[in-house]
């Protein structure tokens, strides 16, 4: 029979050289390093702030800790090497910087102005730039306005450089050739998975004694694991929201301010293709109406893609001479050509967006939980000092509860827990390194909140006794001996199949795939079953285990893709791209290399020392 097969969805992969910062997000939990340390070293005049290395580090141990389920220290860090790969990168980026101090490349101030003040991150209610909301998310950042501003302008000429160095590189042609052979190739394979249906022998029922074993020689199983016992008083938006009085004067400035956002006019999806002439313009219409090529194929007999001549969601007005041609449209088609600022162009409509007015009324809402959310984290913001000179001065989390609108709470927290407060990765952190013999300080959570904590105390890992859990115990084992009854039938068929036989003559249900790609996701059998499918020689049979399968597979065929295939063609211009960006990464990072041995590099290892300490 056949079954179901999906093939992963295929994306470019962008590079962003230039990344704005994600404010808002709560504290990195480092304090300002002072004195007179504040650099882990240099490249040429460009120094590296020891804050920007500490939050560098901090991303990269989150990512981690979130990735294995538990906090990641800075020993494992270290010992994997992402302390250095951290510097490395950072050095780079300095190199980079260095050159573009060196030639004078810089951008002016109406820009950096311009940034600023345009971000929705610093907006206010009445969606205009607000200093306190820009010094608040400056401040949760560990940022002075000086500051912030100076490494806005160095990673605007750092992009500007990269960008410049990068330029106009190519994936070279064989190597395109050779990965687009390689992932096109197509295969018909037959497969089985071995149910417990298809077993000639049974699982024998176990003895008490061999029970008990398997529940000693397995125990990390059935072992409850380390729980802390964790005392918290905590603050958050939604907390302080009721307390929030709404201006209503305040609401309707807000809506004036975002009215954009509320009243639009109806809008088309546009895309659009310039030529040098009226003549080739309209010999590529005709040749689109008579069904020769399809939009996209005259965009890429120009050297472009969709993407590069995507429009977005222009309005009328936004299209100049063609808004009335487009927007006569009632369906999706080509209009043209139509002579515009850079030439005689067609214009492809791929979408209708309907027209949006929504009324003060019904944005009221919106508006409302907007502002109040807003000024709850500001009422948050302003209580902070006060609760942290409380705390300071001695406060117990039972009096903070008392004496202030925090509210106390508990928790026995595994490494897995991630309910209510627990989900906040700043509060996991602390709470699973704090001790008994540390006093409770006021934290920063990414929505706003604030929180405090205490260790209560540690409830070590335990092995369940055996007669609480004999039900789990006697399911593992028998699940382990089904596996091993599986896996030896599954022999039996590889060693019958590799003899001559057929998959289907073993009396086991069949399923056939005719065009497995690399790609290829095939449900409801183990993930590693295409790979190994690539991996096996046709006419040969392999066994794939996992997700509590067993699951014998055989290659019926090879066949080399098509190349004048549409997906084959899209799948080297992906990789044409792919490649390229590959090329322009190692040149960029044989540029900071060069530029590194130009100007000179300077570390202070009791810097970064320092950093990595405070991370203990």
């Amino acid at each position: 029979m056949s079954n179901k097969l999906r093939s992963h969805g295929k994306s470019v992969v962008v590079w962003v050289l230039l990344a704005m910062l994600i404010l808002g997000l709560g504290g990195f939990g480092m304090t300002n390093f002072g004195g007179r340390t504040t650099a882990i070293g240099s490249v040429g005049e460009t120094e590296i702030p020891v804050n920007d290395y500490a939050r560098a580090l901090r991303d990269e141990m989150n990512a981690a800790t979130a990735q294995i389920g538990r906090p990641f220290t800075i020993t494992e860090a270290k010992q994997m090497g992402l302390d250095r790969q951290v510097q490395g990168r950072m050095f780079g980026q300095a190199a980079v910087s260095e050159a573009a101090r060196k030639i004078g490349l810089s951008v002016g101030d109406a820009e950096i102005h311009r940034q600023i003040t345009q971000a929705r991150a610093f907006q206010g209610l009445d969606g205009k730039f607000d200093r306190e909301t820009y010094r608040l998310a400056l401040r949760q950042e560990g940022y002075t306005e000086v500051q912030f501003e100076e490494r806005l302008r160095a990673d605007a000429a750092r992009s500007i450089m990269q960008a410049a160095v990068a330029a106009g590189v190519k994936a070279p042609a064989g190597v395109v050739d050779a990965y687009a052979t390689y992932l096109t190739e197509e295969r018909t394979i037959s497969y089985a998975e071995i149910t417990g249906a298809d077993l000639t022998e049974t699982v024998p029922e176990p003895t008490e004694e061999t029970l008990r074993a398997w529940h000693q020689d397995h125990a990390a199983d059935f072992t409850r694991p380390e729980l802390r016992e964790i005392s918290y008083v905590w603050l958050s938006p939604e907390m302080m929201a009721e307390k929030v009085t709404l201006d209503e004067a305040a609401l309707q400035a807000a809506y004036e301010a975002r009215k954009d956002d509320y009243v639009q006019p109806e809008k088309r999806m546009v895309e659009k293709l310039v030529y040098p002439t009226t003549e080739e313009a309209a010999a590529a219409k005709a040749r689109l109406d008579a069904g020769e090529v399809s939009f996209a194929d005259l965009a890429a007999e120009r050297g472009l893609t969709l993407d590069d001549i995507d429009l977005g969601e222009p309005a009328q007005e936004d299209l100049g001479p063609a808004g009335e041609a487009v927007f006569a449209l009632e369906t999706p088609g080509v209009v043209g050509p139509i002579d515009t600022d850079l030439g005689p162009a067609l214009f492809s409509m791929n979408a209708i967006i309907a027209e949006q007015n929504t009324t003060f009324e019904e944005a009221r809402e919106e508006l409302s939980a907007e502002a109040r959310m807003d000024r709850a984290r500001r009422l948050i913001d302003e209580a902070s000092a006060d609760l942290e000179d409380r705390l300071a001065g001695g406060a117990t989390l039972e009096q903070m509860a008392d004496e202030t609108d925090m509210e106390l709470g508990h928790i026995s927290l595994a490494p897995d827990t991630d309910e209510g407060l627990a989900g906040y990765e700043a509060f996991r952190d602390a709470a699973a390194t704090v001790t008994a013999e540390d006093f409770p300080e006021l934290g920063s959570l990414d929505d706003g909140g604030v929180f405090a904590l205490r260790l209560d105390g540690i409830t070590p890992a335990a092995l369940f006794p055996f007669e609480e859990v004999r039900d789990r115990v006697i399911d593992s084992w028998r699940a382990a001996e089904t596996a091993k009854l599986k896996l030896a039938r599954a022999e039996t068929i590889k060693a019958a199949v590799e003899g001559g036989a057929t998959l289907g003559s073993q009396g086991v249900l069949v399923n056939t795939v005719g065009a497995l790609q690399r790609s290829s996701f095939i449900e409801n059998v183990p993930a590693t079953l295409v790979d190994t499918a690539f991996d096996t020689a046709p006419g040969k049979a392999a066994i794939v285990e996992g997700d509590g399968k067993v699951v014998v597979v055989k290659v019926e065929g090879v066949h080399a893709a098509d190349s004048a295939a549409e997906e084959v063609a899209q799948i080297r211009e992906l990789l044409e791209v792919r490649l390229a960006q590959s090329v322009a990464n190692d040149l960029l990072d044989f540029y900071a290399r060069a530029a590194q041995a130009e100007a000179g590099m300077t570390i202070d290892s009791t810097a970064i020392n320092a950093v990595q300490a405070q991370m203990q």
